[in-house]
């Protein structure tokens, strides 16, 4: 390398700091920022509440964030695998558990031991209890 390389030119600060001090054309001077105001989860439920009180306000039907009795989806309901949680379309005819394919049905689901199908159901919530 040569000595001309290595020497750097002095960088001159006033001109630099005159670019970041400098008003710039596409800013308002004149902004006001705006007063937001951000509210606490248990204020915003409070206000809700408030508001559902005056039944002026809202028709009987309308879901609301506190409404449990939302009406029911139109969409079918979604089937997740139950041994990888992958959504699915196939359900085993011997003992109804989920798989994603048919890898996962010839090599764990056919292979099972017997009461281990009904502990991946109770995971679900589907399992049956016979007395």
């Amino acid at each position: 390398m040569n000595g001309k390389d290595e020497q750097q030119t002095p960088v001159d600060l006033h001109k630099l700091s005159a670019v970041t001090t400098k008003v710039h054309s596409f800013k308002n001077p004149n902004r006001i920022p705006p007063t937001r105001r951000y509210k606490p989860l248990r204020q915003l439920i409070s206000d809700e509440t408030k508001y559902l009180q005056t039944k002026d306000n809202i028709k009987f039907d309308t879901p609301t964030y506190n409404s449990v009795a939302a009406p029911p989806s139109l969409r079918p309901q979604k089937h997740y695998c139950d041994i990888t949680g992958l959504p699915t379309k196939y359900k085993s005819p011997a003992n109804s558990v989920r798989f994603y394919n048919v890898e996962i049905y010839q090599e764990v689901i056919k292979n099972m031991p017997p009461g281990v199908d009904q502990n991946y159901l109770e995971l679900r919530g589907a399992n049956v209890i016979l007395k």
